[in-house]
């Protein structure tokens, strides 16, 4: 049942988010030239994706964990980006195409090997990843990876309609920072 809500969700902020999409976009070309930022991730039963966010670090940033890199790497429009949390509205398409939900565990680097067994042991990568979820509406990041794949556990083995919906409210009304950078 959650998959045609991801769906009909995913679909509708496509469409009815294109204009802002757009916008972004465009001022991402001004911002760094590239505003489209593709990376491997793990999904459901470890498959790999690719996960597509709108670019909020310079071109030349190493591909690691949000916690590893370096403020300095962020933009001045990817501060916005992120605080906002638009950067995440092109993850709508991993969502509609199947590999994402809206809620769930976000999904961790391959590189990210602690994360990775530590979901392992508690079967989070059964179900897909999402864009938001428990951990990132209580601010737990990638940073702590035994507690982040705990939360992940917790979420999955009571996700309601209920909290799906509630997980989702939280992150559009602000709570939950995102993954920590560097300062």
């Amino acid at each position: 049942m959650l998959r045609i809500f991801d769906f009909t969700f995913a679909l509708l902020g496509l469409v009815f988010g294109f204009p802002v999409l757009l916008v972004i976009y465009v001022l991402g070309l001004f911002d760094t030239g590239s505003p489209l930022f593709w990376q491997e991730r793990v999904g459901r039963n470890k498959k790999p994706f690719n996960l597509v966010k709108f670019r909020t670090m310079k071109l030349d940033t190493a591909s690691v964990a949000t916690h590893l890199a370096s403020s300095a790497s962020i933009t001045r429009f990817g501060h916005f980006l992120r605080k906002t949390k638009l950067d995440e509205l092109p993850q709508l398409w991993n969502v509609l195409k199947g590999e994402m939900s809206l809620v769930g565990p976000r999904p961790g680097l391959f590189n990210q090997e602690e994360l990775t067994a530590e979901r392992a042991k508690r079967g989070v990568f059964a179900v897909r990843p999402g864009i938001t979820g428990l951990a990132q509406v209580n601010e737990i990041d990638m940073s702590t990876p035994a507690l982040l794949a705990e939360v992940d556990q917790q979420m999955i083995d009571s996700l309601c309609l209920r909290d799906y919906f509630k997980y989702i409210l939280m992150t559009v009304l602000g709570k939950g920072a995102g993954d920590r950078i560097v300062k």
